[in-house]
């Protein structure tokens, strides 16, 4: 239930789509300290306690790290870890005391945003790694090159900070703790002959720089969805004509404008608002069919020179107060620059940013210019 919980957008998008991040984004650093046990490939036969929590086989250490996510659910991630360990030879843990340090490199996935889709406000990430490396037993003088495999829990703390835990495993060639395998030893299986170490870390992870990733717009059901509010529009403007041809027919029909002496003449009342719908944070329109509820507005303004009033608006549940004013006065001068390439004069238009709104209920519906005659 923790990995599925996500919040949700105020506009449809893709599920698994996100928009590809510049190389300098969703880096992230780490810091742990860890507690971790040996096993040294020259304990066989010697009836040594397999328990973790003895003190002749456990340690405490730290690591460091420094990754990147390439996607929401790949990423790399180099890994430096010691540096107090043991080398088994005995149940005193004084003798058995060793130094040493272990650079690794871990591919990582992001179960939680590869199963259940991208969410930057989920709370739990489920983490699998696997990887290889490098150590060195200091207090021995010895290489060993080696294979790990874990899994890294993120519980988000902030938009920057996360909580780990970081179970892992490694197989390590025999000189990993200093003492390689021999005689008898030497002829057991390959696994056997390896040094093992288990880890568990506690601590924390900064993400660094730009560390979200935007959502690819789900465009078939944000078409839809103003196809759906342009056809209650024109639903409307075909009630009104209706209304109107029924007024006409009874002789209480609008009167007709009049030119001869003494006459008035009469301007037909304006058509209904016209709305454009923009996607989240943008200044373009989403689909260029919405210009087909113009032909009224546009009509009245050249013939009888009425003033059209353009108003922007933003969506005040994304962006603070600054941000939405800006965006809903581009939105307005896109629209009014439009009517301007479609004959209306500049003058005949007053073009206004209302800033961010939460009028309508979908937060995607105030997105959006009207444009009405005054």
């Amino acid at each position: 239930m923790t990995i599925a919980a996500a919040a949700q957008d105020e506009a449809p998008t893709e599920r698994h789509s996100v928009s590809t991040n510049a190389f300098w984004s969703n880096w992230f650093i780490q810091a742990n300290m860890a507690g971790s046990a040996f096993y040294g490939n020259q304990e066989a036969g010697r009836g040594f306690s397999k328990s973790p929590f003895k003190g002749f086989r456990n340690n405490l250490g730290f690591s460091v790290a420094l990754g990147k996510w390439f996607t929401p659910g790949i990423g790399l991630r180099t890994k430096f870890s010691g540096s107090w360990g043991r080398t088994v030879i005995s149940e005193d843990k004084k003798t058995n005391a060793s130094k040493y340090w272990t650079l690794n490199e871990h591919v990582l996935l992001n179960l939680s945003n590869l199963l259940y889709g991208y969410s930057d406000t989920r709370v739990w990430n489920f983490i699998p790694y696997a990887g290889a490396g490098i150590s060195r037993n200091m207090s021995y003088n010895s290489y060993a090159m080696g294979l790990s495999a874990g899994l890294l829990n993120q519980w988000r703390l902030s938009r920057k900070l996360a909580l780990n835990l970081d179970v892992s495993y490694g197989i390590y060639e025999p000189d990993f703790d200093g003492v390689a395998a021999h005689g008898p030893n030497s002829k057991r299986s390959k696994l056997t002959t390896k040094d093992h170490a288990f880890s568990v870390e506690v601590g924390l992870t900064f993400k660094l720089g730009k560390s979200t990733w935007k959502k690819t717009p789900d465009l078939e059901a944000i078409n839809a969805l103003y196809e759906s509010e342009i056809d209650a529009l024109n639903a409307q403007v075909a009630d009104l004509a209706a209304e109107c041809d029924e007024l006409r027919e009874n002789g209480g029909g609008i009167p007709q404008p009049l030119d001869g002496p003494g006459m008035v003449k009469v301007v037909p009342p304006a058509p209904v608002p016209v709305s454009f719908f923009f996607e989240r944070g943008s200044d373009k329109l989403s689909d260029s069919r919405q210009m087909v509820n113009l032909e009224a507005l546009i009509a009245q303004a050249k013939q009888l020179g009425a003033n059209l009033v353009v108003e922007g608006y933003a969506d005040s549940n994304t962006g603070d107060a600054t941000l939405n004013q800006e965006l809903s006065q581009r939105r307005a001068e896109t629209v009014a620059a439009l009517l301007e390439r479609l004959g209306v004069p500049r003058q005949q238009l007053t073009v206004v940013g209302k800033g961010g709104v939460s009028i309508l209920d979908k937060p995607e519906l105030n997105r959006r210019v009207i444009v009405y005659a005054k």
